[in-house]
């Protein structure tokens, strides 16, 4: 193995497998991904650490364990189409397009998005989507998803991802306001869509019409 393999393993073991991160399926994605290939070049060093990363326009790279945390929770099974909601750096997208069967990904931040499909088509990730839009009101023209995951705060869950979620699909995100908020988990459960706080999170706000208003002063 190459310095980055081993330090991918390590990173498997010591902050994904030690914080009760049992999917094998998971824990195979997160040791296949080069995470440091979407990371800038100056940070590639700590493409492998244990935080978050920040990757230009103001936006991070999720900590490892948060990747790997919030991917658990979808379940998948390979067989389905998942949206993801602020794509960034491309690499939570990359970690769930080794666990589905398609993956559409929004990024509001034309910069960003370029970048993000640049990097994924340079890597093969052929069952990836990128699409530079508002990812609050989600992408329409795919849906139903069977999981919707969401890599920014909102203030509430976005009706408009609920109203293109499978019934039984799940949606993650984090919701509350500045500094800390708590990751949801929404199901439906007998036909009503309900939510289960999983853990306190800290995530950059989510931009666009279902997102925070005020964003730009967060």
């Amino acid at each position: 193995m190459d310095e980055y393999e081993i330090r991918r393993e390590r990173m498997v073991t010591e902050q994904i497998q030690q914080r009760g991160i049992t999917s094998a399926a998971v824990l195979q994605a997160m040791r296949a991904v080069p995470r440091h290939l979407f990371v800038p070049p100056e940070l590639r060093e700590n493409a492998y650490s244990d935080y978050p990363l920040p990757i230009g326009c103001s936006q991070t790279i999720s900590q490892p364990y948060i990747v790997a945390f919030m991917t658990s929770l979808l379940n998948l099974t390979g067989i389905e189409k998942v949206l993801e909601v602020g794509c960034g750096s491309g690499y939570q997208a990359a970690v769930l397009s080794m666990l589905a069967r398609e993956v559409h990904t929004t990024e509001i931040i034309p910069q960003l998005a370029a970048r993000s499909a640049q990097t994924l088509r340079e890597l093969g990730y052929g069952n990836i989507i990128v699409h530079q839009s508002d990812g609050s009101l989600g992408w329409p023209p795919a849906a139903p998803y069977d999981a919707i995951l969401v890599t920014a705060s909102a203030p509430k869950v976005p009706a408009p991802l609920l109203e293109q979620l499978n019934p039984h699909g799940s949606l993650v995100l984090p919701v509350g306001g500045r500094g800390t908020q708590w990751l949801e988990l929404w199901q439906q459960e007998h036909g009503v869509w309900q939510s289960e706080e999983v853990m306190p999170v800290a995530f950059v706000p989510l931009r666009g019409a279902q997102g925070w208003a005020d964003w730009d002063d967060q």
